[in-house]
């Protein structure tokens, strides 16, 4: 069974989502420790511009795959 384009998208924004949950997060513990300061609200931007590459990159992915293994466009 093939995975409907909602269907990647839908899963490509949960994916993201949860990795900007813990990126941000992540990003307030291990900058400090290399020197680097970045307010939250940086943080936040900053994560979003990422979020916004990885979400382009894993739908494109996904629905190149899916291409692959069912020949569906």
């Amino acid at each position: 069974m093939t995975q409907t384009v909602k269907g990647s998208l839908a899963e490509a924004w949960f994916n993201i989502a949860v990795g900007f949950t813990i990126n941000y997060f992540a990003n307030l513990c291990i900058f400090p420790l290399f020197g680097m300061h970045i307010s939250p609200l940086n943080n936040f931007w900053m994560g979003c511009i990422y979020t916004s590459i990885s979400l382009v990159r894993s739908y494109i992915l996904r629905r190149f795959f899916n291409r692959i293994k069912w020949g569906n466009k």
